[in-house]
């Protein structure tokens, strides 16, 4: 598996500055990074590498807004191997920003105001020519989880099996409650934004690997979206690596949660693994009940009721999330991290997520850049 987090760039104030692009040619001279105009480059190639480092390349790269840093995981083997990966790129991002008179926090949605500023790059301006404002005045930061399969045809039975449990994950992550310096009412108000694009959200049922490749091949031949890495469903076969790529979840505050996050990602991609192997069918969930489902996550998160993917009712959060481990509980004891996972959750049952501490630091001290330095010191376990 491997991990990709989408860091914000702040001063040291609290305000999201755009000074991704300084930090990733510091990064870069180091060996860590990709500047600006490399990665437009890759972009534009057909050898493209993303964010995973599976190839060894770098692993701090530049995202849609300046005011971004996107890491990347080398594979890994096991939980261990994602905690010391995920501390380690974001102290090396953290270090590079340093340089620029900056700091980077795991925050999903900037609490303080802000005018996102593009990333210079062929690619980037495209993406703001054909969306408009979408494109313009997006600045969200997300996690997406790499998880490998054998092929295609494991790839989409994984895909038909996961998706009703995708909004859980949501739920688990919720690190987003502000938008333009005020309170949005949801846990994750980036699952509202990431929604505006045209190819974002859940999908149907696919079946087969020739109706998961038709479809992306429909919906590139609206030239709507530019390519196919534009096709934003909330899970996806990676058209880089062979793996299954989750991408429903906030960017989470603490590296605790993420390595969560991954945990119940591989667990919920074997497990599916093993259900299509011996012969149990892919649950038939409407897509329009998937997307209600989805908002309902990202409105309350762990606060309030989620669907529970097992009745398509609502039940209490605690209750759906016990629900989505007991159903990979089997495939978390196989590989060991049963333990880790159920103490995991019970962290986050207890405490809360990143959306729980911004507003317990707003509520105590009314300042939205208190938020995001409070923010800095859990990026980096403080």
């Amino acid at each position: 598996m491997g991990v990709e987090e989408e860091l914000l760039v702040v001063d040291p104030a609290g305000t999201p500055v755009p000074l991704a692009p300084e930090a990733l040619e510091v990064a870069a001279r180091r060996g860590e990074g990709e500047t600006v105009q490399e990665h437009d480059r890759a972009e534009q190639s057909d050898e493209a590498p993303d964010a995973s480092g599976a190839s060894g390349g770098p692993r701090l790269v530049p995202e849609l807004k300046e005011q971004q840093i996107e890491l990347g995981t080398r594979v890994c083997r096991g939980l261990d191997e994602v905690v010391a990966e995920l501390r380690h790129w974001r102290s090396r991002a953290d270090a590079a920003a340093v340089t620029v008179g900056a700091r980077v926090a795991a925050l999903a949605s900037s609490p303080v105001a802000v005018e996102p500023e593009t990333t210079p790059g062929e690619r980037y301006a495209q993406m703001v020519e054909v969306f408009g404002l979408t494109a313009a005045e997006v600045l969200t930061c997300g996690c997406h989880v790499h998880v490998s399969v054998d092929g295609d045809e494991e790839g989409v039975a994984v895909l038909d099996r996961i998706r009703v449990w995708l909004p859980v994950l949501t739920a688990l992550t919720t690190n987003s409650p502000f938008w333009s310096g005020r309170e949005t009412g949801y846990a994750s108000f980036r699952s509202q934004v990431w929604n505006r694009w045209p190819s974002a959200g859940p999908n149907a049922v696919f079946g087969t690997p020739a109706r998961y490749h038709q479809l992306i091949a429909d919906l590139v031949a609206t030239d709507t979206v530019l390519d196919e890495g534009m096709v934003y469903f909330d899970a996806r076969l990676s058209a880089t690596w062979p793996t299954v790529e989750v991408r429903v979840s906030d960017v989470a505050l603490r590296v605790e949660d993420a390595v969560l996050l991954a945990g119940l990602v591989r667990g919920l991609v074997e497990t599916a693994a093993r259900e299509w192997r011996a012969g149990v069918a892919a649950p038939e969930m409407r897509t329009e009940v998937l997307r209600v489902a989805g908002w309902r996550a990202g409105r309350s998160g762990l606060t309030g009721d989620l669907v529970d993917p097992r009745t398509g009712h609502p039940a209490p959060a605690a209750e759906v999330v016990a629900a989505l481990v007991d159903h990979v509980g089997a495939a978390l004891r196989d590989s060991g991290d049963a333990e880790r996972v159920e103490e995991g959750v019970g962290a986050v049952l207890r405490r809360g997520t990143g959306a729980t501490l911004q507003r317990a630091v707003f509520g105590e001290t009314g300042d939205p850049a208190a938020v995001v330095r409070a923010a800095v010191a859990a990026t980096h376990g403080d």
